[in-house]
């Protein structure tokens, strides 16, 4: 009994020394434990003890319940929940709600317009030739003849079997911009520094495609690139290097947090500025820190309050912001058409269709199901492509849908913090 409990506990759940650990919600507990503690029944049934270790042992009761599926679990050989996030087997089309009513004629064009610019990427091009056969401008029933026969939908899970994940949303921000700075246009929006030192990690080791370390060279060292702070800070050491100059420091860093936007130049033209590099900092979402430090409502927050919150108190503003050490550079995607800016997957992105996502899990230009609710609670169920990523989008379950532009994608943008659930869909052996 002693090792098969063990067994669950070290496979099943990958616990680490000094971390809470949910034993989900199943087993209706939180511990916290050493990696590899051996851990024994005692006489009482609903008991679980660890052995003592040197810095102590704690003793949690669990219902028998618990205790009776744990058993089984080992005596099965494996674990109900896996401790790793990923792909779920394949579901029938049957079960997936709202796939009869989507309109999926509304998503051929970001399915058309990713083979049309990238149809040679490895993500892309089994759909394109799979695709091939289907005419110029399918219908919804065309469309939908066309998933069900060549591919199944597999949803995608969480650590431990969760399904639901966090769905957000995303949006193209429309700032006031000049080419030179004066006493309103005062905070830059950067172009991709001449210093920033970008290594592809898969050019030494292709194991590790896709990785890259951000940094600059100093002496004959490779540092970590400026932080927010040193770059924003009193000795601005990338003076010389601005793309435009905006009226609002605010919107320059939520600028950031959306990837892509427009800017409006005193003369009234637009130019749409473009994600080009990041410092190589890790994200943090500041809305985080307001919470803890009980300045906004866990239930409250959005890219709303946040911004209330940085007008309402410009001396804090900044230092909070900073605590973002992550800083995105901008190129200038020339003259505002009405095509969506340009997604990680190099297309544009196409409203209400595309979504960012986490491509560790999910490869860029994939078709995905979402199921989930926009903030008025209403259900928000149809297929979007992967065709994007974001410093905040990490998880399997994860997306942010790209809402457009203007004030209604603005609002839907900011206030969108759904759970959903998603499905990936993959092709059939044989249409790969």
């Amino acid at each position: 009994m002693e090792t098969s409990v063990r067994w669950i506990f070290r496979a099943g759940f990958s616990l680490k020394f000094g971390v809470p650990v949910n034993v989900y919600h199943a087993f209706n507990t939180v511990n916290t434990v050493s990696p590899m503690l051996p851990i024994v029944f005692d006489e009482t049934p609903d008991r679980l003890i660890m052995h003592k270790h040197s810095n102590g042992y704690s003793v949690k009761k669990l219902s028998a319940s618990c205790l009776l599926v744990a058993t089984l679990l080992s005596l099965g050989g494996c674990a109900m929940f896996s401790s790793d996030a990923g792909v779920g087997r394949a579901a029938s089309w049957n079960s997936i709600a709202g796939w009869q009513q989507d309109n999926l004629h509304d998503a051929w064009d970001a399915l058309a317009q990713q083979c049309e610019q990238a149809g040679s990427k490895p993500g892309v091009e089994p759909w394109c030739k799979a695709s091939a056969e289907l005419p110029s401008d399918p219908n919804t029933d065309e469309l939908r003849e066309f998933f069900e026969s060549k591919s199944r939908p597999h949803r995608l899970h969480g650590p431990y079997g969760r399904r639901d994940g966090l769905i957000t949303g995303y949006y193209e921000p429309l700032l006031q911009a000049a080419l030179n700075p004066d006493s309103r246009y005062r905070y830059p929006l950067y172009q991709v520094p001449q210093e920033l030192l970008v290594i592809e990690l898969a050019d030494m080791f292709p194991e590790l495609e896709g990785k890259r370390v951000r940094g600059r060279v100093v002496g004959d060292k490779v540092v970590p690139f400026y932080s927010r702070e040193q770059i924003d800070g009193d000795e601005l050491p990338l003076a010389g290097q601005e793309l435009f100059w905006v009226d609002d420091a605010a919107d320059a860093f939520f600028l950031q947090i959306q990837g892509s936007g427009i800017v409006q130049l005193p003369d009234g033209s637009k130019r749409g500025v473009a994600y080009a590099q990041q410092n190589g900092h890790a994200y943090r979402a500041i809305g985080k820190d307001l919470i803890e430090q009980g300045e906004i409502a866990v239930e409250d927050i959005s890219l709303f309050t946040i911004r209330d919150w940085l007008d309402a108190n410009p001396t804090k503003a900044q230092e909070l912001m900073n605590r973002n050490a992550s800083y995105v550079f901008f190129r200038d995607s020339g003259e505002v058409t009405e095509e969506g800016p340009d997604g990680s997957l190099g297309v544009p992105l196409t409203t209400e269709r595309s979504v960012a996502i986490d491509r560790r899990v999910v490869p860029l230009g994939s078709p995905l199901w979402l199921d989930t609710t926009l903030p008025d609670g209403s259900v928000y169920r149809r297929l979007m492509f992967a065709q994007d990523t974001g410093g905040a989008i990490a998880g399997a379950v994860r997306a942010d849908v790209f809402f457009g532009r203007g004030e209604q994608a603005a609002k839907l943008a900011g206030e969108m913090k759904q759970k959903g659930q998603v499905y990936l869909l993959k092709l059939l052996d044989g249409d790969e």
